[in-house]
């Protein structure tokens, strides 16, 4: 789908949606064609853990922020091991980045990993355009890889679409692995992976809690395995409708009533093994600046999100579900989106947003905390 050549920053490119409209601008990263579904990230810091978050498999992601680049890439700041964007878009890439720990520009880094991108063009009419028609998939073609605008198309419209689409096991580690308590240890959690980033154990072991990092095929054996005093599910790509496997490890866990924490996917996890449904939204919440109302307190959040798909639960009732009865703790503030579920009966609470967030905000740091108190009451 892509090739991996340095692109010239003068080498045409163009961005075609598969609604038919097209914008041109210039080569960003590597030279080639790429496709995926169009999103848009409102965040105006953190690029670096955007590019690199697994969440954003198969996705060609527009920045609304218009200069891009500017502290360049470092070696401390990567969520994973790569960059898993399948396309990026800016409008105004920084020249030349300032930052004491930049080692690399954000075109090379690209460049280097093969990711197509363009520059260039009106990122907040593309923005607009998204809004009003939602998201859909997209083509980046640039060099060599510049056909006609029909062939263009035709090669958009052929391409999967997220609709459906499986991709937790494509981006998840293959091997278990641990990420040791800092200090002395606390408990243990087995963190099943649906495309974790590395934050997140890296906020448990903050709080004297070894991890053990499960692959996204793990079975109910492999989760007690490790003799968990809580369970753990991540973030992840994807059409949460397929997540079949998850949903019923999830529902083991519920069923020996182990304290169990669920982020982003691991939200809509726990909504489908409680009984809700799940369904895609028109262009998701994407970005670093998304105000989310937490119920069990009244204190309004703004928190970072990345996802294209929400619980469909009742918002302002008590529901009863095959493990107790269980309540939407969580609002967005925007849309009235379920942003959180908690269970009454049992020790098991999620979140549709990112707490972890690397780049900020950290006002859902102290979800965290209680996570380690349902597992202190378990103990207890």
């Amino acid at each position: 789908m892509t090739t991996s050549t340095r692109g010239a920053r003068r080498t045409p490119a163009v961005l075609v949606l598969e609604d038919g409209r097209i914008f041109r601008g210039r080569a960003y990263g590597a030279v080639g064609a790429t496709f995926g579904e169009a999103v848009f990230s409102t965040g105006m810091t953190g690029y670096q853990e955007t590019l690199t978050d697994p969440s954003y498999h198969r996705q060609v992601v527009v920045m609304t922020a218009p200069h891009v680049g500017n502290t360049g890439i470092n070696d401390e700041d990567m969520e994973s091991k790569k960059i898993w964007v399948s396309g990026y878009v800016v409008r105004d890439p920084a020249r030349v980045p300032s930052n004491w720990r930049s080692t690399r520009t954000l075109d090379e880094e690209l460049a280097a990993q093969g990711v197509v991108g363009i520059s260039g063009i009106d990122t907040r009419a593309l923005t607009r355009h998204l809004r009003e028609r939602g998201a859909m998939r997209v083509g980046i073609f640039s060099g060599n890889a510049l056909p006609d605008e029909g062939t263009m198309l035709a090669e958009v419209r052929q391409a999967p679409e997220m609709s459906g689409a499986d991709l937790s096991a494509e981006v998840a580690t293959t091997e278990a692995y641990v990420v040791p308590a800092m200090g002395d240890k606390k408990f243990t959690v087995a963190a099943v992976d649906l495309g974790i980033k590395g934050m997140t154990p890296h906020r448990m072991a903050e709080r004297g809690i070894e991890v053990h990092v499960l692959p996204a095929t793990a079975t109910v054996e492999d989760v007690y395995a490790v003799e968990p005093d809580g369970v753990f599910f991540s973030n992840g790509p994807g059409d949460p409708s397929t997540a079949d496997h998850p949903v019923s490890v999830m529902q083991g866990v519920l069923e020996r009533g182990t304290p169990l924490f669920g982020i982003c996917f691991g939200n809509q996890i726990l909504g489908r093994a409680l009984g809700f449904g799940t369904f895609k939204l028109k262009y998701g919440h994407r970005g670093i600046n998304q105000p989310v109302q937490d119920r069990t307190t009244g204190k309004v959040e703004v928190t970072a999100h990345n996802h294209g798909f929400a619980v469909d639960a009742p918002l302002d009732q008590v529901s009863d579900t095959p493990y107790g009865r269980a309540e939407v703790s969580h609002v967005c503030l925007n849309d009235n989106v379920v942003e959180g579920l908690q269970l009454l009966d049992r020790p098991a609470f999620s979140v549709q947003y990112h707490p972890e967030a690397a780049a900020g905000p950290h006002d859902a740091a102290y979800l965290f905390d209680r996570f380690v108190n349902l597992m202190e009451g378990q103990r207890a």
